[in-house]
């Protein structure tokens, strides 16, 4: 290599290097204070969805209500438990680490998403972001909407092969062993109470009010989450792993995931202030390679 490559491939580190602490300055501002209203979310929308129940037992709520009002709750659980995951409520050591824990347990319990294999899957999918082996997202992949769909229904199946399931054996966790009996109580407790009801003649109601709605949410949560924001999920690297998108409906529809690639720079970030840290940063970011699909 000649001196004036050299000195080009330099001058282009340096460029990047400073690129990225103008980055990081602008996204310090967002970071630092608890998101009370995710901490309001979660465990607010556990405790409507688990309002529920009584509700329809009872036949004050018409059957109907109720599966709408509980798919809608369990589609939403899930942003409040990513916080937490993230430490984002409160890191380890800190005086409200206990509500950071709470929140992320509780809110996907009607998702039946453990919180702990959760936070260790999640990690992995940040650090392996698209790499078909070691990201534990990528069995979303499709060429289109509806065949990402499709794929995750699959990967739900009991004799799928995911990620998620060889957990025990793939990963170097110390407290993996404890997420999954976590994992197992939580599961063999959501299979109970839903046989139980059946056998109480409650099935209608056990369908309608938890089965049928998880399976519509965990579809949309995987649409919206996983696939669409790393739509095609081939590319790796810091500001092609993710991209800026343009929801063809809406920002809150799609829960906020337009603006994820700045929760994979900066997973610090609370989700609601990842809109105004992408429009701060957005021309530091595209100058060094942002897929930017509309934003």
């Amino acid at each position: 290599m000649n001196s004036s490559a050299a000195l080009a491939i330099d001058n282009s580190q340096s460029i990047d290097t400073a690129l990225q602490r103008q980055e990081a300055v602008i996204a310090r501002k967002y970071m630092g204070t608890v998101p009370w209203e995710m901490v309001i979310w979660g465990l607010g929308n556990f405790c409507l969805w688990l309002s529920l129940w009584p509700l329809a037992l009872t036949g004050i709520l018409p059957l109907w209500a109720a599966f709408i009002v509980s798919t809608i709750c369990i589609t939403v659980s899930y942003l409040p438990s990513h916080e937490a995951q993230h430490s984002i409520i409160a890191a380890g050591g800190k005086n409200l680490r206990w509500l950071n824990d709470l929140v992320g347990h509780v809110s996907v319990i009607p998702l039946v998403l453990p919180y702990k294999i959760a936070w260790i899957t999640h990690r992995m999918h940040h650090a392996h972001a698209n790499d078909p082996e070691l990201d534990p997202d990528h069995f979303n992949k499709g060429d289109t909407w509806w065949k990402a769909v499709w794929a995750g229904i699959q990967g739900r199946q009991p004799g799928a092969q995911s990620a998620y399931k060889t957990l025990g054996k793939t990963s170097d966790d110390p407290k993996i062993h404890r997420a999954l009996t976590e994992a197992a109580i939580l599961t063999i407790s959501y299979y109970a109470v839903l046989t139980v009801m059946a056998w109480s003649g409650y099935a209608l109601e056990a369908f309608f009010i938890w089965w049928l709605p998880r399976q519509i949410a965990s579809s949309y949560i995987q649409l919206f989450l996983s696939w669409a924001p790393h739509y095609p999920m081939e590319e790796q690297g810091r500001y092609s792993d993710t991209r800026a998108w343009r929801s063809p409906i809406g920002t809150i529809a799609s829960m906020g995931m337009e603006y994820h690639v700045i929760h994979h720079l900066y997973p610090a970030i609370p989700l609601f202030k990842t809109g105004p840290a992408f429009r701060e940063m957005r021309d530091l970011l595209e100058q060094q390679g942002l897929r930017n699909d509309g934003l």
